[in-house]
């Protein structure tokens, strides 16, 4: 019998994303019951699926059919859906990235997953995309030979970030009616949210190679909508770079990591396409290129399966790892947001 799903969330994901892949693994999950946060969303997903849909969390969170709980909603609202849906007596949670936006809100999910014997699997569908997994067995055979990785996203118009820095936005300035990136305390504000919610897709694969954060050489944003940042892990230099721009340049996102030995490319789809796994190319030191094909299941199917097999199977959940993926995060935005404060200070 498949798994009965209750989707906290109806944004573009949703629909875009999760909805779809649902659908097409019929034998493993059936949504049964999706909520928004008062936007109505949800009713327009939920009926033509024939799905019961409502408000708020609470009437998904007592719904006796809902086994697992996929949590959509906005990052802020991640760790405190966790900690009802674990409340409720949920056998299992999906996360969207992020875990959580503070340290302190990661432990006391992690903690009461664990308490409780819940699985949780965060949806990091870059980490659990088939190539990424190919090209992390190629970097583990050169036993530390990473020496830089760095990850370059062009991407759409996305409303959710476009708001950090319109008129009305968390960061509205009184005076302006729109925020002043040139206040060292809003360009911090606006950056952390970034990495946590965009940078954080592939952080987690990052700290596979480069684990740590020890020094942040540099963090700025980018206008109208990006960011630089590099930083040091060990002997590795880490450069993310971001830029969003209104207008919507072609979609591109890559991780580039270079070796003792060699480079390797990993070129993720765009977000919210379902085009299979990233392309690996990798340049050898005596120049000549090898391309890797792409599989036909993308990370987003990759995920989800995952998780049934962990509901199946009974794979244990790797609490220790997530947190640490979370942590992680936290510190580097936190990190790159303090040396924007740095900078305004001198």
């Amino acid at each position: 019998m498949p798994w009965k799903i209750g989707i906290l969330g109806a944004g573009p994901g949703v629909a875009a994303l999760h909805l779809p892949v649902l659908r097409g693994l019929p034998d493993l999950f059936d949504v049964v019951h999706i909520a928004d946060a008062g936007s109505g969303r949800s009713r327009d997903l939920a009926e033509p699926c024939g799905v019961r849909w409502s408000s708020g969390d609470r009437a998904l969170l007592a719904d006796p059919e809902v086994q697992v709980v996929a949590v959509c909603s906005p990052p802020s609202e991640h760790a405190r859906h966790i900690l009802a849906a674990v409340a409720a007596g949920k056998r299992a949670i999906f996360c969207e990235k992020p875990l959580a936006t503070t340290k302190q809100d990661a432990s006391r999910a992690i903690d009461a997953c664990r308490a409780a014997g819940a699985i949780l699997l965060v949806g990091t569908n870059h980490v659990f995309d088939a190539a990424w997994g190919r090209a992390r067995r190629h970097l583990a055979a050169l036993d530390g030979g990473v020496r830089a990785v760095s990850v370059t996203l062009a991407l759409p118009p996305n409303d959710r970030y476009h708001r950090l820095v319109a008129e009305g936005g968390p960061f509205q300035a009184a005076a302006h009616g729109r925020p002043d990136l040139g206040d060292p305390a809003v360009a911090a504000g606006v950056l952390r949210q970034l990495l946590i919610g965009l940078a954080i897709h592939d952080l987690p694969a990052v700290r596979d190679v480069a684990p740590g954060v020890d020094e942040v050489v540099y963090a700025r944003l980018a206008p109208p909508i990006g960011y630089l940042v590099g930083y040091r892990a060990g002997s590795v230099l880490v450069q993310l770079a971001l830029t969003m721009l209104p207008e919507g340049p072609d979609a591109f996102w890559r991780m580039a990591i270079a070796t003792s030995h060699d480079r390797i490319e990993v070129t993720f789809p765009p977000a919210f396409v379902h085009a299979g796994s990233a392309v690996i190319n990798v340049r050898a030191d005596d120049g000549q290129w090898t391309g890797y094909g792409r599989d036909p299941v993308d990370g987003y199917v990759a995920e989800w399966r995952a998780l049934a097999s962990r509901l199946e199977a009974g794979v244990p959940v790797e609490y220790r790892e997530l947190l640490a993926d979370a942590h992680h995060a936290v510190d580097l935005a936190d990190a790159a947001a303090a040396k924007i404060l740095e900078a305004g200070r001198q």
